[in-house]
């Protein structure tokens, strides 16, 4: 298999799961990942180290380390909001962590319950000490292209926060449409000043599908010289701000359309869809992948078909 030219970040388990209002157990959650893994995915967000009372769905993220069948050359990631949490990961064995803030002071205050400085301020130590342990750190910017509360976001403020994350010592920082309301346009307007203070190499992106603009803001972002792109399997996760509207965009949608464009990702889409479809049903809901909706249609008309007569 050629060289992924790049690099999915598979968040589903985390990102995708917390959002979702059913409830599973560290058995299935660990069978989800050992599945992706099995996919050709490199780099699983696995779980979350944040209180349970907050996100009831993480609160089994340490049991779900503990059942993982490792494999050499994939990275299992955990989101750790403070130091308490990064040292829950350390004990996990998690291979990387990831903090996370927001380009919006209103969407930090109500998220976090601080301001921005605050909250870069409170990821010091946490990087510090993951940094004394090898491990690295990814960060996490929310609202790049539009906040619930405050409307549009200045190209200005998400810089500043990107740029202080990497001076904290985060090696990449993904950024996120959290409530999906941006166009390619605008992608390519706040990435065209972005990258004239960082590199496309320092970036990845994490966009929402919430109102269907995901993957050419992704396509965008390859044009841009991204080529890590965060996604979801069967498009896990709502949009807290947008009731019944997608969230995540599904890795299936992302896959097809990277590898249609001759760019190699590395995963087996036939393989991913079989998951998607898997945890779709075990959630009881629809399989937010329009690819992966699609190739499960034409299994079934196959299998159904009438054998042909001589």
């Amino acid at each position: 298999m050629k060289t992924p030219q790049v690099k999915i970040v598979e968040v589903g388990p985390r990102d995708g799961l917390q959002n979702e209002s059913t409830l599973l157990s560290a058995e299935q959650k660990a069978s989800l990942v050992n599945r992706l893994s099995d996919t050709g995915i490199r780099h699983i967000e696995a779980g979350s180290f944040v209180s349970p009372k907050w996100v009831p769905q993480m609160a089994n993220s340490d049991e779900v380390f503990s059942l993982l069948t490792r494999h050499q050359g994939i990275h299992y990631a955990a989101l750790t909001p403070n130091l308490k949490g990064l040292e829950a990961a350390l004990q996990a064995k998690a291979d990387e962590v990831a903090i996370f803030t927001s380009a919006s002071e209103t969407f930090t205050q109500k998220n976090i319950n601080c301001s921005i400085r605050d909250s870069i301020e409170r990821f010091v130590p946490v990087v510090e000490t993951a940094r004394k342990h090898d491990l690295p750190v990814r960060g996490y910017v929310s609202c790049i292209l539009g906040c619930p509360y405050e409307g549009n976001i200045p190209h200005a403020a998400v810089i500043e926060v990107v740029k202080q994350l990497l001076k904290l010592g985060c090696y990449e920082i993904s950024l996120g449409d959290t409530i999906g309301v941006g166009t390619s346009k605008q992608t390519k307007l706040l990435l065209n000043a972005l990258l004239r203070e960082v590199e496309a190499s320092q970036l990845a992106v994490h966009f929402h599908d919430t109102y269907g603009q995901a993957l050419a803001n992704i396509d965008q972002s390859l044009d841009a010289g991204i080529r890590v792109v965060d996604a979801s399997v069967a498009g896990l996760g709502g949009c807290p701000y947008a009731k019944g509207a997608s969230g995540n965009v599904a890795t299936e949608d992302v896959v097809y359309m990277l590898e249609g464009n001759g760019i190699s990702t590395g995963i087996n889409l036939q393989d991913l869809a079989h998951v998607g479809n898997e945890i779709s049903n075990t959630l009881n809901r629809r399989n937010g992948s329009k690819v992966g909706m699609a190739l499960s249609s034409r299994r079934i008309q196959e299998s159904t078909a009438l054998p042909k007569t001589s």
